[in-house]
This record gives structure tokens, C-alpha cells and sequence, in this order.
């Protein structure tokens, strides 16, 4: 879960539509919402349609912000034409009161697209003049998209108000892109310093986005794997010829060669038929404390490390598309299946150099030698996951481009410094 020192806030998201609506705005919206009401703020959807089913996250609805309502349209015809009559303002007027009645307790009003695009423009209006008599306290324009820099749209907007409104920086709003491409673009178009826009882009859902089960969602959060710079996956059970010792002397050497928050995942418990695997997970449990990793290590079938359920075969594929990469050091082996799991999940391999091993991973794993210090081991799996373009995209959108980091270092101090500064 998200974590903040903010305490308790009013916030309005305000948008044409919200989800389930399909769409990059409200794709923002709703993770936007779902975060910041997990920890503990009041969160308030403002919409012309649209619902939430997340805890916490009301939903008022004004079909006048929407735009498509048929005044919405009808109005909207005109305009376009380049007319601005009575019908116009007596709209802006009537949102001005969906306003007053959805939004004029809220200490946060994030605005997305209403004040750049002319989807709505008695919306865009009628919010500068509640900016312009009543500010809120804090008004964030959110600009995914800029009317005015869009050639399709330039038959539809005309010289004046309400048009240039689009064009204009509202009184007292925070503004914010979604790129440093539209934030340039931005600063031109309103004529703003660019280091008074701020940048936050989208984000996407690891555990959403790999359609994971209630027992990884919950490894993900309790064990802080979404804060690790490395993972690397062992589906073994615990027992000696699997040499998980190797496994955790590499885990500790990774941090020692720069790799930081390296974690190991060994899945299976104790193997069952020999009593002497109970000890040997003790032995592994002491040697991680000595070399200062044991919160790095994790026993996901150990009684003390044990999930909400057990570690079982839809998990173990899950935790193939969490993890950076397999390890294997066992030193004898049978064959070898999780080198075949691993080519089907698109997974680096990283095994102990036996021939059941290379009859299954050929030319296409990095092989360990069974002599290799753990420090050469850590620097070979450094090195050629480096070198991989794949594996650095993958750990660049997993420590940038996440919904709970993106709202965690971005969307929370925007709201705190403002509210405190």
C-alpha cells in the first residue's frame, strides 16, 4: 500500500466521464483514485458518467459535465461555428451550480483535459469564473491533450472567448502534462515557464496487468516486491541438492556489486521425505541472517513465511512473469523443467552449469560454474542482464512508470507541498 504524511484530504477528480469508460483519462483517473482513497483520503469522482466500485471513492454524477448531454451538443454546433449566444451562458450558468453543489467543499480539484480541450467549453468557462471569485484551494489542470495544438480541431475554435480560454493559463492552477514533449508544447501554447509545469505521466498495474491471483497480489505487497531492484525466482523445494545456499550466498553478493534491493524467492517448503530437510532450512535461515539478508531471502512454503495459501502451481507461474530472472544451483538434477517454464515466460535463465541443465537450457541460459565464487556468479548475471535491452525497460517502467510509485513520488507531494507551502 501506498504510504503518505498528509492527513486526511478532500479530493475531486473531474472529467467528462470516469471508468469503467475505456480510455487513457480515465485509466488515470480511476488508479489515481483508488490509491489515494487506500490511504485514507476522501476521494470524489466528478463526472458526466461513468461509476467506481473501490472503497472509498464516491461518485457524483452531472450529466452537464459530460459531452454529449444534448445541451452539451447543441451548444457545442454553435460554437463550433464560431456563435456564442444565450444558450451558451445560460449552460455555464447551470454547470457553474453542479459546481457549487459537486465540488464546493473540496480542498483539491483536479481537472483533466476540461481547461486545454473544447469538448465541453461552457465547462471550461464556467471553471474559471469559480477559479476566478472562489478559488479552490488547490486547482490542478491536468492536460492530456491541447485543442489548440491539434490541427483536425482548428475549424472548431475561433479567435476570443470561450475559445482562448484553452489557451490561457487558469488563475492559480497547478498545471501538469503527461510527457516532457506536451509539457514544452504546453508552456508555448499558455506562455509559461516549463519548470512551472510539472510532468506525471501514466502508469500501468503490475498485478492487473499480469492477471495475478489473490496469493501473489498478496506476496507482492507484504513482501515489498514492488520496492526490489532484482528478483530472482527458485521454484525448489528445500533440500540439499538444490544448493539454495549458493542461491543466498549470490543474493548478498548482488548487493555488494551494486544490484541494491536484490531478493531471492525459493517456493516450495521442506522436501517431505527426508527429515533432515527441517534442519537444512534452519542452516539456510542462519545464513541469511549472517550475511545480512535475511529480508532479502524469502521462504514462501515455510511455516514462518507462508502466504495466505499455499505456494501452488497458477502461483508459481505468476511469480514467473514477477520475477527478473530464474536461478538454479542445484547441483544435481534430473532434468531440469523450470528452464522450460522459464523460455515460455520469456524469463533470463541463470543455472548451475550439470548436464541436466544443458540438455534443457542449450546455448540459451547463462550457465554458473559449480566453482564460481558467489561474487563472479553476481557480476556474470549483472552483467548479461544489463546488457539485455529487455530486462532494462522492464526495471525502468517497474521503478518509474508504476500507478503506486507514480502517485506515491509524484501525485502526493503535488498535493502536499501545496497544501502545506
Amino acid at each position: 500500500m501506498v504510504g503518505g504524511t498528509l492527513g486526511q484530504m478532500r479530493v475531486g477528480f473531474l472529467h467528462y466521464t470516469g471508468p469503467p469508460i475505456i480510455g487513457g483519462v480515465e485509466q488515470t483517473i480511476a488508479a489515481h483514485a483508488r490509491l489515494l482513497a487506500g490511504m485514507g483520503h476522501e476521494i470524489t469522482l466528478l463526472v458526466g458518467s461513468g461509476s467506481s466500485d473501490e472503497d472509498g471513492v464516491a461518485v457524483r454524477h452531472f450529466p452537464r459535465l459530460g459531452s454529449q448531454h444534448p445541451a452539451v451538443t447543441a451548444v457545442k454546433a454553435k460554437l463550433d461555428r464560431g456563435v456564442v449566444d444565450a444558450d451558451f451562458y445560460r449552460l455555464v450558468d447551470e454547470i457553474l451550480q453542479d459546481l457549487e453543489q459537486g465540488a464546493g467543499d473540496l480542498e483539491a480539484l483536479v481537472v483533466h483535459n476540461a481547461l486545454s480541450l473544447h469538448k465541453n467549453l461552457a465547462l471550461t468557462t464556467a471553471l474559471w469564473n469559480r477559479q476566478q471569485t472562489r478559488p479552490w484551494p488547490r486547482l490542478i489542470a491536468w492536460h492530456h491533450d491541447l485543442a489548440w495544438d491539434r490541427p483536425e480541431y482548428a475549424s472548431e475554435l475561433h479567435p476570443g472567448e470561450p475559445w482562448d480560454l484553452l489557451r490561457r493559463p487558469c488563475p492559480g492552477a497547478i498545471h501538469v502534462t503527461v510527457s516532457e514533449s506536451q509539457r514544452r508544447r504546453l508552456a508555448d501554447l499558455v506562455d509559461v515557464h516549463p519548470d512551472d509545469v510539472r510532468v506525471i505521466p501514466p502508469g500501468v498495474d503490475p498485478p492487473d496487468f499480469g492477471r495475478w491471483g489473490a496469493v501473489t497480489r498478496r506476496l507482492y505487497g507484504d513482501l515489498g516486491l514492488d520496492r526490489a531492484d532484482l528478483i530472482l525466482l527458485l521454484p525448489s523445494r528445500v533440500t540439499r541438492r538444490k544448493s539454495i545456499e549458493t542461491g543466498i550466498r549470490i543474493t548478498a553478493a548482488l548487493r555488494e556489486e551494486g544490484a541494491g534491493d536484490a531478493r531471492l524467492l525459493v517456493t516450495g517448503p521442506p522436501g517431505p521425505h527426508n527429515p533432515s530437510n527441517r534442519s537444512y532450512l534452519e542452516e539456510l535461515l542462519a545464513l541469511s541472517s549472517e550475511l545480512g539478508v535475511p529480508d532479502r531471502v524469502h521462504f514462501l512454503g515455510a511455516p514462518a513465511g507462508a502466504p495466505v495459501a499455499p505456494v501452488d502451481d497458477r502461483t508459481i507461474a505468476e511469480l514467473f512473469t514477477l520475477a527478473d530472472a530464474l536461478l538454479l544451483t542445484s547441483r544435481d538434477e534430473g532434468f531440469g523443467i523450470p528452464i522450460l517454464e522459464a523460455g515460455l515466460a520469456r524469463v533470463p535463465v541463470f543455472c548451475s552449469d550439470i548436464p541436466p541443465f544443458r540438455e534443457s537450457g542449450m546455448d540459451d541460459v547463462t550457465y554458473l560454474g559449480l566453482d564460481l565464487s558467489p561474487q563472479l556468479a553476481a557480476r556474470r548475471i549483472l552483467d548479461t542482464l544489463r546488457a539485455d535491452r529487455r530486462f532494462r525497460l522492464r526495471r525502468r517502467v517497474l521503478e518509474t512508470f508504476t500507478w503506486s510509485r507514480l502517485v506515491r513520488d509524484r501525485v502526493l507531494p503535488l498535493l502536499e507541498n501545496r497544501i502545506h507551502g
